[in-house]
């Protein structure tokens, strides 16, 4: 006997569409975990399907966060002045002897502030140290699972350590401090490559709410053998592809130190570049890095409040956009962006653009913000077609906005009120795959009171662990915010800065000088 599918429908609530750009009354039949019908309000439905109140909320698609890092869950708000690179060398410090339950609750925290917060779905890129396992990935892909909520776990891995990618920055240490780094060495490429086809091969999950992907860190954090390893795992597993390329101006220069061309231009040449392949920032993309993009398939996530954050820079996201260029929006990591909140992320995508220039043609549409947090974001986890979107044949990923909240008095635009004004306050309750996991502003699949308990034991524990990791740090800081700035000083043909006052001389990687930055 086959078990008929359950159904419910969706009553009274306003449905937001960003490729029809309006937010109509209707009603929403759902059909086991998909939207079946999206018709007129009151249209006739099956006599068994549950009866879902939604009359004065906004029913809008789950956020869809493109990147972002579960295990850097446990170091929100835990440093202040950090690039990008003394992030990496505070690594070990904020991030340091997690046990397995810490990887797993590190993540279901993490997933409780996503969905809270309207995300139904996000790319982790997680980080194991020497190597990725099985057990740490599945506890990942758990805490994902038993929250509600969809993923794409990927194992951010490299074969050289941070101090090693960076060409001379060793050298200007002091003997007893190179002694000190060299325990970071990583694990050979041939002992990471095994681990992770050991992981892909032992995968637990439905593909449907839990896939696996290869991370490559960072491009230079990666010999040649180690890329083109991760890019067989990933074809041998069709799995997707996602590393940090070209997110700072040191990636940008080290780079071209290392390649003689731009990261873009080396995964290229490759091969690694394709419709499966995510960069994640991708700042200091040039034109032609763009095009190579485009012509490949690949996507952006573009990380605009970790980006500032940082200090990294402003990404060109009207270039990506106008080269055809797939881009999605991701918080990055708590650790970096302090929070996983992607009403936010996407207003911050949208205010940043503005800054770029006064023309307001060059500026984001907040339409195109919020096809971003969605659409755009679901292509680059590969569930194009599946989520990002309230329609007929698409999973029933459901946020209920409560237009009585004061994000929405008065209601005057949707799409502009999603991006602009919108912040989780008004997040009533979160529908994935046609399960509620929030109802009435509470979590349905985690008991948060439990876990705030867990979580500050934990952090005690891993602050006394981590207290040497922490001296090693303090030692290293001011080496690192030394040279790796000079790095910056180096002049390119681009500048992704907010100011103007740190370079007036640009040098492409042609050896063309320019007088102003593009």
């Amino acid at each position: 006997m086959i078990k008929k599918e359950s159904s419910s429908v969706i009553q009274g609530g306003r449905v937001f569409d960003a490729i029809r750009r309006d937010a109509a009354p209707a009603d929403i039949l759902v059909v086991g975990d998909t939207i079946a019908v999206i018709g007129p309000a009151g249209m006739k439905v099956p006599a068994e399907a549950k009866r879902i109140d939604a009359r004065g909320m906004l029913l809008h698609p789950g956020l869809v966060n493109s990147h972002m890092h579960g295990h850097g869950n446990f170091g929100k708000g835990m440093g202040d002045l950090w690039t990008l690179e003394l992030l990496l060398v505070a690594g070990p410090w904020i991030s340091g002897n997690r046990t397995m339950e810490d990887k797993y609750l590190g993540t279901l925290i993490g997933a409780a502030e996503m969905l809270l917060k309207g995300c139904t779905a996000c790319y982790d890129l997680t980080f194991e140290i020497p190597v990725p396992t099985p057990e740490g990935l599945e506890a990942c892909a758990r805490a994902y699972a038993d929250a509600g909520m969809r993923s794409v776990v990927a194992p951010m891995v490299a074969d050289t350590s941070f101090y090693e990618s960076i060409p001379g920055l060793i050298d200007v240490m002091p003997p007893v401090l190179r002694k000190e780094v060299e325990r970071f060495r990583l694990a050979p490429a041939r002992q990471s490559l095994a681990a992770m086809r050991k992981a892909l091969r032992g995968w637990k999950f439905g593909y449907d709410l839990a896939r696996p992907a290869v991370a490559p860190t960072i491009p230079h954090h990666c010999s040649d053998a180690f890329l083109l390893g991760c890019a067989a795992l990933a074809k041998d597993f069709g799995v997707g592809l996602h590393s940090h390329v070209q997110e700072s101006k040191v990636q940008v220069i080290v780079g071209l130190q290392r390649y003689g061309k731009t990261q873009t231009a080396h995964l290229d040449e490759l091969g690694l570049l394709g419709p499966g392949f995510t960069v994640a920032h991708g700042v200091w993309l040039d034109d032609d890095d763009m095009r190579r993009l485009a012509d490949h398939g690949a996507s952006v996530a573009h990380n605009p409040g970790s980006n500032m954050r940082l200090g990294s820079g402003i990404a060109d996201v009207r270039g990506m956009l106008e080269r055809k260029v797939n881009v999605g929006i991701g918080t990055d990591g708590a650790s970096c962006a302090d929070n996983l909140n992607m009403y936010e992320a996407m207003r911050i995508a949208s205010f940043a653009s503005k800054v770029q220039g006064p023309d307001t043609g060059r500026w984001l549409t907040t339409h195109e913000v919020a096809r971003a947090a969605t659409l755009g974001s679901a292509r680059a986890l590969g569930f194009e077609g599946k989520i990002g979107r309230l329609a007929k044949g698409y999973k029933a990923d459901i946020v209920f906005l409560d237009l009585t909240h004061p994000n929405w008095l008065p209601f005057n635009n949707a799409t502009n009120q999603l991006v602009h004004t919108e912040d989780g306050a008004a997040v009533h309750s979160v529908m994935v795959g046609g399960k509620m996991v929030v109802r009435g502003r509470r979590l349905l699949n985690i008991d948060l009171r439990k876990i705030a308990r867990q979580v500050e034991a934990a952090r005690e524990r891993l602050e006394r662990a981590n207290r040497g990791n922490r001296a090693l740090y303090e030692r290293l800081e001011g080496i690192v915010n030394r040279f790796c700035p000079g790095l910056a000083r180096t002049p390119y043909h681009i500048d992704r800065y907010a100011g103007s006052h740190h370079e007036h001389q640009h040098v492409s990687p042609r050896g063309r000088r320019r007088e102003t930055p593009r």
